[in-house]
């Protein structure tokens, strides 16, 4: 099974390999949460509204998650979900991106092809070998939101996940999202990671808006 960061990546790649415009700050909260919803997932912490507490140092197995569990471990700070979403996006999605990129091309999932442009710089790209996984994503996803059904937990977590980054709209149409959408604020508070996110990336966004109407002043 994928982590919630390789699956998240996935999504984020079009047909080329390259990554999607998505929202500035976007990106790195989003890696930031999924590591959080990995280690959720897998035991090793547990979140309220008040803090994010580690029920267990044992490593994973996952050197992209075990990095992140050893760091909120060994930090000795009481810190709030949103908190270490905000701590991880800025010092540590970087590699959490690296590190699972490159678990997605062991797997044969990814192939990276470089290329060079105006014979200076280089672009580097991930084509897909293997699109079931991005496909079975985006059916699970869809079964969510169209059904009334009780969703599976990870399904939840996923997609707050895509929703925080805005890639409803690369599954969708405008309108079939517009449709889902008391679906998936129903979703929304279901999860505290993916609420979390989806809250320090709105905040970006309106600190970002306030500034550009300062600057046009």
């Amino acid at each position: 099974m994928l982590t919630f960061t390789e699956e998240i990546l996935l999504l984020m790649l079009d047909d080329d390999g390259l990554f999607l415009p998505i929202r500035g700050g976007a990106v790195e909260h989003v890696l930031a949460g999924a590591v959080l919803m990995d280690l959720a997932f897998a035991n090793r912490i547990d979140t309220d509204p008040q803090q994010l507490l580690v029920l267990d140092g044992t490593p994973t197995g996952n050197p992209m998650l075990d990095d992140t569990l050893a760091r909120i471990a060994s930090s000795g700070e009481t810190n709030d979900t949103r908190g270490w979403v905000d701590t991880l996006a800025r010092e540590a999605a970087p590699g959490i991106r690296q590190q699972a990129l490159a678990s997605l091309v062991e797997r044969g999932i990814l192939e990276t092809q470089d290329a060079k442009f105006l014979w200076v710089f280089r672009s580097r790209r991930y084509p897909m070998i293997d699109g079931r996984v991005e496909r079975e994503a985006k059916l699970r996803i869809e079964d969510v939101l169209l059904s009334d059904d009780a969703p599976d937990p990870r399904d939840v977590a996923m997609i707050c996940l895509v929703d925080a980054c805005d890639l409803l709209s690369d599954i969708f149409s405008e309108r079939e999202v517009e449709r889902a959408r008391p679906r998936i604020e129903q979703l929304r508070k279901m999860d505290l990671i993916g609420r979390e996110v989806g809250s320090v990336i709105a905040d970006i966004e309106h600190s970002i808006t306030l500034a550009m109407a300062q600057i046009s002043q």
